[in-house]
């Protein structure tokens, strides 16, 4: 994806956990960062504590959805995943893409993976890999910023 894209529908997903959302659920509502994972994914983990406290700090301005997406067919086991997702506080709902209908929207090919959109749904900053969570916030907070203008 490239900046300013417009979110790509979240349609396709092998399943939901924790709840379901749409694109038209977040465009229009407040920015959305969507973050890339995977249960084989040591860095995907080592962030996710950062990941859980944008979730928990920003709760009221910012939405967070998961989407998990498989690095290999073991990495489809949904019993694996749920319980990765419990021992690592993913409480945000999280699009499962056994299928790859969301990576392949997004072009994307990294975990961990971080994608901010804007309150219209434009995208305003990519990321990847497991370190630039001071970058990632910044990120955040320009948008953030820009919505209370």
């Amino acid at each position: 994806m490239k900046l300013r894209e417009p979110m790509p529908e979240l349609t396709g997903a092998t399943t939901w956990l924790n709840g379901e959302v749409s694109k038209s659920d977040l465009v229009g509502d407040k920015p959305t960062l969507i973050h890339f994972w995977s249960v084989s994914c040591g860095m995907c983990k080592e962030a996710m504590p950062d990941i859980n406290n944008f979730r928990d700090e920003y709760k009221d301005k910012l939405n967070v959805i998961a989407v998990h997406m498989p690095r290999s067919e073991k990495d489809t086991d949904l019993e694996q995943v749920k319980e990765v997702a419990a021992e690592h506080d993913i409480t945000q709902p999280i699009y499962v893409d056994n299928d790859h209908k969301l990576t392949d929207a997004f072009e994307n090919q990294y975990v961990p993976a971080y994608y901010v959109f804007d309150r219209e749904g434009n995208l305003r900053h990519f990321q990847a890999g497991g370190s630039g969570m001071k970058m990632l916030t910044k990120r955040v907070n320009r948008v953030l910023g820009e919505e209370t203008k």
